[in-house]
């Protein structure tokens, strides 16, 4: 199948060998507040054609998430391949959200837990954990944002950005977070504004009028600029805008765009450096459920930050 046929929110492609390419992202039909299923992925030999599902975890029993199974994204790191990914806690108590880590052998699973966990701090909800390798120190940043947990911790009006060492097996997290930014900090973020009459959903726990932080993404520039992806909500719905650490550094001080990257009804995205040359943003578009589909665009990669290649057919 090609690949806006796949319905997926928060996609994400690794280049598992040259010219091999694996598809995961959130696959749940009922993927806000129902029984967390597992995750899926499509592979493909050139990003057009695309061959799957095959599942790539399925939760053994007494795993400690049940809900919300969200955003995975795969890394090979030494010998193995790293999922991270968000899962949240539906009858423990105190109830839990956030990104723990899973391994296997294979770019396509079977992935088992590997963190005991979330390495997020458990005693916040967090999401959208991602994987960044400086100096040899691994890092995820992750997200605080407007969704809480019912029952624990409230969603916060202004989503804030986070990064925290790993241990070097990925095992856990190490140390306190580093706040990066807030979501205000963008002049494009806009609070979430919800269509005359719709309702929220209950099981996001969302605070009133939230500017999000979610799908964080670092890449570094040819020049050495390091960059971030990450999306929250602008004037036009859902969308991507690009941050840019002063010091090139995951501590920072990360400077905000002026406009978003992304502006209307998509995001959540990453960015593929494929063995061709080629880079591309992968993000999910529209970002109604259920009509979300996974989206790949080619693009340009400067000190100044990401410039679509190519006007794509489906929108914006």
């Amino acid at each position: 199948m090609k690949i806006d046929q796949i319905r997926m929110r928060d996609p994400f492609v690794l280049e598992s060998t040259p010219g091999q390419y694996v598809l995961f992202g959130t696959t749940d039909e009922n993927l806000w507040g129902g029984p967390g299923t597992g995750f899926d992925c499509f592979t493909s030999s050139d990003l057009k054609n695309w061959d799957g599902p095959i599942e790539a975890f399925r939760p053994p029993a007494g795993f400690w998430g049940q809900t919300q199974f969200w955003a995975p994204e795969v890394h090979k790191y030494g010998e193995h391949f790293y999922m991270l990914a968000t899962f949240a806690t539906a009858n423990a108590s105190p109830k839990v959200r956030g990104t723990a880590v899973l391994v296997s052998a294979s770019p396509t699973g079977p992935f088992l837990p590997h963190s005991d966990g979330p390495v997020t701090p458990a005693n916040l909800p967090c999401l959208d954990g991602t994987l960044y390798i400086e100096n040899n120190q691994p890092w995820v940043v992750y997200s605080r944002g407007a969704e809480g947990i019912p029952g624990a911790a409230p969603g916060i009006a202004d989503g804030e950005m986070y990064a925290r060492r790993l241990s070097p097996d990925l095992r856990e997290g190490v140390g306190e977070a580093i706040l990066l930014f807030t979501s205000k900090s963008a002049k494009w973020s806009k609070p979430l504004t919800l269509p005359p009459g719709a309702e929220p959903k209950p099981e996001l726990n969302l605070a009133k009028d939230p500017h999000f932080t979610d799908g964080a993404f670092l890449v570094k520039a040819e020049s050495g600029e390091l960059l971030m992806l990450w999306s929250a909500f602008g004037e036009a719905g859902y969308a991507m805008g690009v941050a840019k650490s002063a010091s090139g550094q995951v501590v920072g001080p990360w400077v905000q765009s002026d406009e978003p990257f992304w502006a209307r009804n998509g995001g959540h995205g990453m960015i593929l450096r494929a063995s061709s040359g080629k880079d591309y943003v992968v993000f999910h578009w529209p970002n109604d459920t259920p009509e979300e589909r996974a989206r790949l665009v080619e693009i340009n990669i400067s000190a100044q930050g990401f410039a679509l290649a190519e006007t794509p057919n489906f929108g914006q």
